[in-house]
């Protein structure tokens, strides 16, 4: 299949990648440094978007946010008529709609997971359309960026967009528990690889060992595998779907934990880590917060 690939950042890189494998594959960055590992693997590179979509079957995007999506994608009208789309940017339920108004072929795909699992094949993805026939092919396409048991065919783009936050919703309270946690151990004197160590029985055992390398000193946060900056974006895509709900509010309706978390990792951005690893609001030194 004749695929173009928009957006070949960190992530969007390891995507393309596989899809190199079986596929003839056009790329397209905003930045065209960021092309360089995809057409030394045998893509081509477009000097443009429109270039790029030009003869596609199937167009796939790995773009920042919404905003970008809107940019690159639905103020040129660049998918042409009756290609599908495949967005794996993160995006809120409100966007999803937005977009598949827009493009009747837009399948919403958004990934849960980070670099390590990305190139293994092992990631959670999620594919959103009421399109069945068109579910089950992109199914089948993206089947080699997925863990087979965390491969989800679901009825919309919005379906998938609430999945995607729920896991990075999880994922950003998880580590200001884990912030906490060490905060703590630390006011009882107690060691960072102790604390790590008593987390293993508790509901914190998984972040603690993803980002136990991290805390030990073993990896740098520079070039991490999930920035600051992202989850922060994602974080705020969670806050404004709240705020906009219609209904009777709920207790923590306004999501306090998360709104604890963002402000760790604004606390991180403001002091120049926004593109470091997440992991940076747990190392000695992080900024406090309000919570």
């Amino acid at each position: 299949m004749r695929i173009t690939f928009l957006g070949t950042g960190r992530m969007g890189t390891e995507l393309a990648l596989h899809l190199l494998k079986d596929h003839d594959l056009t790329v397209w960055n905003r930045t065209p440094e960021r092309t360089a590992r995809l057409a030394e693997a045998g893509a081509a590179v477009a000097e443009s978007a429109a270039e790029a979509v030009a003869g596609a079957e199937l167009v796939v995007t790995s773009l920042f946010g919404p905003d970008a999506v809107r940019e690159t994608v639905l103020a040129p009208s660049l998918i042409p008529s009756g290609v599908p789309w495949v967005d794996t940017t993160t995006v809120s339920p409100a966007d999803a709609e937005e977009f598949a108004a827009a493009v009747p072929t837009y399948v919403g795909v958004p990934i849960v997971g980070s670099l390590g699992p990305a190139r293994e094949g092992a990631l959670g993805v999620y594919v959103g359309t009421p399109d069945d026939a068109l579910r089950a092919q992109v199914l089948e396409l993206v089947a080699p960026w997925a863990d087979p048991e965390r491969l989800r065919g679901v009825g919309s783009g919005r379906e998938a967009a609430v999945g995607k936050l729920l896991a990075n919703l999880a994922l950003a309270v998880s580590a200001q528990g884990l912030r906490e946690a060490l905060a703590l151990g630390a006011a009882t004197g107690t060691s960072p690889e102790a604390v790590l160590d008593m987390l293993g029985g508790t509901g914190l055992a998984f972040l603690a060992g993803m980002k136990g390398p991290f805390v030990r000193g073993e990896r740098t946060t520079e070039g991490g595998d999930f920035t600051a900056d992202a989850i922060a974006k994602d974080a705020r895509l969670m806050l404004d779907t709240v705020a906009a709900a219609d209904g009777p509010a709920r207790p923590g309706s306004d999501l306090p934990a998360l709104r604890g978390a963002l402000a760790s990792l604004d606390a991180e951005i403001a002091a120049g880590h926004g593109d470091d690893d997440f992991s940076t609001i747990l190392l000695e030194g992080a900024q406090p917060t309000d919570g």
